[in-house]
């Protein structure tokens, strides 16, 4: 069973391991909470701000590809900072960023550096190869 949200003594780098749990679980109504209206996510292909452009992100996401999981190969974490290296796994069976559904398999590695204060998301910046991206959808 779910957890709601992460214990309250929890370490930044605790919060955003429970928060791509929540991810593998699609229940992003779990993670709005963490997201304020100043919160700012750059993904590489667009920034968002605040819980309802980020929730809609990730929804958008799990449509396309239904299968969407997130492992944590590596997380470090110093104050405020939690990096992550993390490898999505899914499989593109709707539009996803204006690409038709291919039914190809997507695996690919990526990084996230989180910015975490009072429980909340600051910031968060997402890297990935986007030409392993695009070569696996082809």
């Amino acid at each position: 069973m779910a957890v709601a949200s992460p214990k309250p003594n929890a370490s930044n780098a605790e919060w955003v391991r429970w928060a791509f749990e929540m991810l593998n679980r699609h229940d992003v109504s779990a993670l709005r909470p963490f997201w304020s209206d100043e919160t700012v996510e750059r993904f590489p292909d667009r920034t968002c701000r605040g819980p309802d452009e980020i929730a809609q992100y990730f929804e958008d996401a799990f449509a396309a590809m239904p299968d969407f999981h997130m492992e944590v190969l590596a997380i470090a974490e110093q104050g405020e900072d939690v990096l992550v290296h993390w490898r999505l796994t899914g499989t593109h069976d709707g539009p996803l960023l204006g690409i038709e559904p291919t039914h190809k398999s997507l695996a690919i590695d990526g990084m996230d550096h989180f910015v975490v204060r009072d429980g909340k998301v600051v910031s968060n910046f997402v890297v990935f190869d986007q030409m392993q991206y695009a070569r696996q959808l082809a």
